[in-house]
């Protein structure tokens, strides 16, 4: 008989074992694992380096990372918060940093030094890891949760399920009563062909990204262009947008894809973004930029002209794509010029057409669903003893070491919850 059972070998499972057996030494801990490695997506997250969680020290202001899990967190993050996690790791011989913005690393820029300090940990404190030990059932026999491998029955008092977006695990909760909201991909990247992008790949620039909406009904269609109303987005980000081989990515795109989860999945992929490539301007604005550019500047060529503090070939692409020729001199720049090229420069249009996974990190909305359990604990109302961390309840959050903020705040708390009776 074991006094807790851990599903699931990730950040939240090994929090979750190392912090029972520091507060009840007494108690016997495995961690049940159902591939041969522990710890993986910790191992890739952050390029290799272990984005280990945010700078972000108030609660309330931490919450609004959280497109599913705001209000739940405000309370467990003022239990265990970033810095009570840094200062977990920094005990133990990992010091840590906090980048410019905002993201922790451990100084050695290794993942691995997460790894091993978790591992170790467990390891000197009594923990059994049990690799390829997949669960095929769980059940409760009376005040006991009896968890079934392929070969054999195990028996604890405490179950923690930490499995991630493990839709079998999703599966036996839904038969034990549990609702399973059901899983969408989060923190993505825009898949998109637009010519404008081709040639430019691996060019990073300061950009405000609107989704605009799929379809744009107009009962009076034969109105003149001009009082047809502007396509209003449903989600905004800011921030740096990075062109890629295959489209689009960057924090401001990855954070669309995160509060955006479940709708961007009903539009299957394919909608319109407005990028402005200078987000200090609008569009009349920069036309009256260019308008005093073409009276500065008027016999030099548009094209050599670099006006505005953007990469070189994306300005080359841009004024291409406002039908600009590469002889044109400002001089001869008409006023429909300058409004195309403002108009590629602040309301930039492009059709995605897809999305890929960001690099390792995976990330899933979706999840048990959040009324069914008790934030004080993270434990299920439906069932005692019976506890969640991490991704396998609806929470995500964009990228920048919160998702294993929301891992590490729940699986501590659980811990205190299994061993305050003792």
């Amino acid at each position: 008989m074991l006094d807790v059972i851990v599903v699931g070998g990730g950040a939240a499972g090994f929090y979750t074992a190392i912090h029972v057996a520091q507060q009840a030494p007494h108690f016997k801990v495995a961690i049940f694992e159902r591939g041969k490695n522990v710890l993986s997506k910790v191992k890739v997250s952050g390029g290799g380096r272990c984005n280990v969680t945010h700078g972000e020290f108030s609660p309330s202001s931490l919450v609004l990372n959280y497109p599913r899990g705001q209000k739940e967190l405000l309370g467990p993050f003022h239990v265990h918060g970033p810095g009570d996690v840094m200062s977990f790791f920094e005990e133990r011989n990992v010091p840590l940093k906090i980048e410019a913005d905002g993201r922790v690393f451990p100084v050695s820029n290794d993942s691995q030094s997460i790894v091993d300090c978790l591992l170790e940990e467990a390891n000197r404190l009594g923990i059994r890891v049990l690799r390829n030990s997949a669960v095929k059932q769980i059940q409760k026999l009376d005040d006991v949760w009896q968890v079934t491998t392929m070969n054999k029955h195990y028996q604890a008092r405490n179950l923690m399920l930490t499995a991630g977006s493990n839709p079998k695990i999703w599966d036996l909760l839904q038969g034990l009563g549990h609702t399973i909201v059901s899983p969408v991909p989060s923190l993505f990247t825009f898949n998109s062909s637009d010519p404008r992008l081709n040639g430019v790949q691996g060019i990073s620039v300061d950009a405000e990204v609107e989704v605009l909406p799929k379809k744009v009904f107009s009962s009076a269609k034969n109105l003149k262009l001009k009082s047809m109303p502007k396509e209003q987005p449903i989600l905004r980000s800011e921030g740096p947008v990075l062109i890629t081989h295959w489209g689009l990515s960057g924090p401001a795109i990855l954070k669309l894809s995160a509060w955006g989860a479940r709708l961007l999945k009903e539009y299957q992929y394919n909608f319109k973004i407005r990028i402005n490539w200078t987000p200090e301007y609008t569009p009349g604005s920069m036309e009256g930029l260019l308008r005093e550019v073409r009276s500065v500047e008027s016999r030099k060529t548009v094209l050599r002209t670099k006006v505005i503090d953007l990469p070189r070939r994306l300005w080359a692409k841009l004024v291409h794509a406002a039908g600009v020729s590469k002889e044109l001199r400002w001089a001869e720049m008409t006023n429909q010029d300058i409004g195309n090229l403002a108009n590629q420069l602040t309301a930039c249009s492009i059709r995605v057409e897809g999305k890929s996974t960001f690099k390792e990190e995976f990330v899933t909305a979706g999840g048990v669903e959040l009324k069914e359990i008790n934030f004080k604990t993270f434990e299920s109302r439906l069932h005692p003893k019976l506890f969640f961390a991490g991704e396998i309840i609806n929470v995500d959050a964009i990228t920048g070491g919160f998702n294993f903020q929301n891992a590490w705040t729940g699986a501590y708390i659980a811990a205190r919850a299994m061993t305050s009776e003792e």
